[in-house]
């Protein structure tokens, strides 16, 4: 029923996830809406047996779930792609993610939060909790803030650190996202993605539990070191802030002094630190940035969080 306009359009991106895929396909179709959905999965040319039972669900639902199916590998040929294969193929008003590895738990996940979005039309995205699976110890972390009632936030609660998004949780708009913006971006991982979004609305984190984020050692972010997440983070801030150069940007990369990171591995990404320190400097005053250094490379101590709400009064344009 391809003449059928579905109001959300499912982004999922699957690569060697035959261990997982299972669930993730069944928290789309276990989904009770009052509205059409899709399901776009793009597989990247699994080898373990993937694809074989994408095309069990894709037989079974035909009018849900719609895979494109790679011979070649395109992640480890530089191909963006959300961007090439599943953007492009987006119908939905609204576009709500969950990679192959993660899966929802929550039958009436996507109709509470469409439901949100129609009554609120200035928020341009929503998420909600979701419990952690540890793969390799069998082990399941339960979220048990009882004290969370809801929480909106915007691009500033993103830039100073506090996330109340995660890939399998979140549903955006998708007039909110420019294409001709997004497309500059050589990044296109989700804090970038949330970063762009949040510059046109506010976000909302549900307090219900409605999926499992699986930290497993295949996964990209999960598998990686401390210090390889750094590096990772370090190079998200740094592709947002060629693109936009802007005070924000700044904030953004300013805000990973905030973090734990060793001096050794400082020295060893000096490089990279010296284009940093040099961002710094265009927005914030000489005196702020040399003492961030001299605490950061010399002593080993960092901002405090709080300190980065009053930043902005180091800003060389206040």
């Amino acid at each position: 029923m391809d003449n059928v306009i579905p109001s959300v359009s499912v982004c999922c991106l699957t690569y060697n996830h035959s261990q997982y895929i299972r669930q993730c396909l069944d928290g789309f179709v276990m989904q009770k809406t009052t509205f059409p959905v899709e399901v776009l999965i793009h597989d990247d040319a699994s080898t373990d047996g993937t694809q074989d039972i994408i095309r069990e669900y894709e037989c079974k639902y035909p009018d849900l779930i719609k895979p494109i199916y790679q011979t070649e590998n395109q992640y480890s040929k530089g191909v963006k792609v959300s961007l090439v294969y599943n953007y492009p193929r987006v119908r939905g008003k609204y576009v709500a993610l969950c990679e192959g590895d993660d899966y929802w738990t929550d039958p009436y996940k996507l109709q509470k939060q469409v439901d949100f979005l129609e009554s609120h039309p200035d928020y341009v995205m929503c998420s909600h909790r979701f419990d952690r699976y540890f793969e390799d110890e069998h082990r399941m972390e339960k979220k048990q803030d009882e004290t969370f009632h809801g929480m909106d936030y915007d691009l500033s609660t993103l830039v100073v650190g506090c996330y109340y998004s995660q890939t399998l949780s979140v549903i955006f708009r998708w007039s909110a996202l420019d294409l001709t913006i997004y497309r500059k971006f050589k990044i296109q991982q989700d804090v970038v993605l949330f970063y762009h979004l949040l510059k046109k609305g506010k976000g909302y984190c549900f307090p219900d539990v409605m999926g499992v984020y699986r930290v497993h050692s295949k996964g990209i972010w999960s598998s990686a070191t401390f210090n390889e997440q750094r590096l990772i983070e370090f190079k998200q801030r740094l592709d947002i802030y060629r693109v936009e150069q802007s005070d924000d940007a700044a904030l953004f990369i300013l805000s990973q002094f905030a973090k734990a990171m060793s001096r050794s591995w400082m020295l060893e990404q000096w490089r990279m630190m010296i284009k940093v320190f040099r961002i710094l400097r265009k927005h914030y005053k000489r005196e702020f940035v040399n003492s961030l250094l001299f605490h950061k490379v010399i002593l080993g101590k960092g901002l405090q969080w709080d300190d980065l709400l009053y930043a902005d009064r180091y800003l060389i344009s206040k």
